[in-house]
């Protein structure tokens, strides 16, 4: 029958996959870290035991994470990743031209080093000159940051470990103050099938802080039930009020302009989460 992964979800229910063989496997200074290549997904980035990307479907994730914010600001010229060493939000955020600098703020370099080994179409863009890598704790990069960024993405793990601290009120309060006047900024916030309370919880500390606050969704077959959210703050700018105009042609396989807008029509009970 082969090697099978399979990644525990809930305690009652998880997501498999056939290996062909462990590419790495480290216990790093902040989480077990498992390269893998696997038969459907090709190569799988695995952290804790939990699925962050693979070959297939990784730019889902990516493109959402990083072309809904960045089409609705105007002009973003400094943006800012938490998170996100495989480099994937980093190589959709090149795609805007008006995009200066993109700085990377990962606590655990030992991600950056193996996503760039085995999954080079992902992080190949972590070495282009416009982009700063920091191999660093980013709620503390966030706590001495003020008003420097124009966008602000957080592409953690879920909210154990090392990113615990980047679900709470006090990070998010950070993030405004790390934002200039017009800033915006998103996060993933999981699925609603599993994690509804952390998503209810999220939205309402965000919305607390930011005058426009957004909940929107996308497919990701490899993430904990395949729906999953983002959870964007903006102090000025509405995703849903961005101008024909304002969409330009950036090669993507999942985002459209049309689907920008339509990623914030909600199933009910993801909706109700933000009642």
């Amino acid at each position: 029958m082969g090697l099978w992964f399979t990644e525990k979800q809930t305690k009652d229910f998880g997501i498999t996959a056939k290996i062909n063989k462990s590419l790495h496997s480290e216990q790093t200074d902040f989480q077990q870290l498992d390269m893998l290549e696997t038969e459907e997904w090709g190569n799988m980035l695995v952290l804790d035991g939990m699925v962050m990307t693979t070959k297939k479907d990784e730019f889902v994730y990516h493109e959402m994470v990083a072309h809904v914010p960045l089409f609705t600001h105007p002009n973003p010229k400094h943006v800012l990743v938490v998170g996100g060493g495989d480099g994937g939000v980093i190589r959709e955020v090149l795609k805007h031209k008006s995009v200066e600098k993109a700085t990377l703020v990962e606590i655990d370099g030992k991600v950056i080093e193996y996503s760039k080994k085995y999954l080079p179409e992902i992080a190949g863009e972590l070495d282009n000159p416009r982009v700063e890598v920091k191999v660093d704790d980013g709620f503390m990069h966030i706590a001495k940051s003020e008003k420097e960024y124009d966008v602000i993405m957080v592409d953690s793990t879920e909210p154990v470990g090392p990113a615990v601290n980047l679900f709470s009120k006090g990070f998010y309060s950070g993030i405004s103050k790390a934002l200039k006047d017009d800033g915006i900024f998103v996060a993933q916030t999981d699925n609603p099938w599993f994690k509804a309370d952390l998503i209810h919880q999220v939205y309402h500390d965000v919305k607390e802080i930011f005058p426009v606050t957004k909940l929107y969704t996308a497919n990701i077959p490899t993430y904990p039930s395949g729906l999953w959210t983002f959870t964007m703050g903006s102090k000025i700018h509405d995703p849903l009020k961005v101008k024909p105009e304002r969409f330009f042609d950036i090669n993507t396989k999942y985002y459209t302009p049309e689907l920008h807008q339509a990623s914030f029509a909600l199933p009910k009970f993801v909706k109700d989460l933000t009642e």
